[in-house]
């Protein structure tokens, strides 16, 4: 079992020691300033404004030490905004448990941060990089670099993601309406009006799942077959009948 939290601890005490080289007593130094930066993150969880003299009254730290605590975990990857004189700011706080990963489960993560990572969605694969150098550096792995990378592997890379995962995807969030220019098995291109509801991935070939209101039914698109995306700006109702939950409910008929 991988014990993602034991690892994440040892190496954020690293790293701290390594950014507070004046510290009198590394050691027991390094300790205390990793328990104030946990808290600073259990503070800051609420959402809301917090000054700089207020938070350094809460840890028990001078306001210049508490600046220098703020830059390391903004360096860190955390989303939080401010500045000397105004306050900081968590925004959209996300944290997880500490996880216990069979090697299965760990496989099974790598491969979806590969696929994602090697799609045509920038930001989603940029996201995928930086989840799996977090992911990389928290487990307990010994051995070189080649060991964390979870990108490394020996079997064929995956196809990259249709142009049109990217505009698919942020549709489906949106619940925007599309039109699709589509060639069917007999090579005819037609024009589908479609309720746009979920991309799958299934024997290297992307599908979208949707309400086709051209066809007043459920249909699924192989997206190497669409030559075309286009947003309506239309947003769509949860209607019975036509939702993803019903479409599944058609294979448990």
């Amino acid at each position: 079992m991988c014990q993602l939290h034991h690892r994440f601890a040892q190496s954020f005490n690293t790293s701290v020691a390594r950014l507070d080289r004046n510290a009198p007593c590394p050691q027991l130094d390094t300790m205390r300033r990793t328990d104030r930066l946990f808290e600073l993150i259990q503070i800051l969880r609420d959402g809301r404004l917090h000054r700089a003299a207020d938070l350094a009254a809460r840890v028990g730290v001078s306001v210049r030490t508490l600046w220098r605590d703020m830059a390391t975990l903004i360096a860190s990857g955390l989303p939080i905004e401010g500045e000397r004189g105004v306050g900081y700011i968590l925004r959209a706080p996300s944290s997880l448990p500490p996880l216990m990963l069979a090697p299965g489960e760990l496989e099974a993560l790598r491969s979806g941060l590969r696929l994602v990572a090697a799609g045509e969605d920038v930001a989603l694969a940029r996201a995928a990089r930086g989840l799996a150098a977090k992911i990389a550096a928290a487990l307990p792995m010994p051995g070189g670099d080649e060991d964390d990378d979870l990108f490394t592997y020996t079997g064929a890379a995956p196809d990259r993601a249709p142009a049109h995962v990217p505009l698919l995807r942020e549709a489906i969030v949106a619940r925007e309406r599309l039109t699709l220019a589509y060639v069917g098995l007999n090579g005819a291109e037609s024009h589908r009006d479609v309720r746009p509801l979920a991309l799958d991935l299934q024997a290297r070939v992307w599908t979208l799942t949707a309400y086709c209101e051209t066809k007043s039914a459920f249909r699924s698109f192989r997206l190497d077959r669409i030559v075309s995306v286009a947003a309506t700006g239309e947003i769509f109702a949860d209607e019975p009948g036509k939702r993803l939950k019903d479409f599944k409910a058609l294979g448990d008929v």
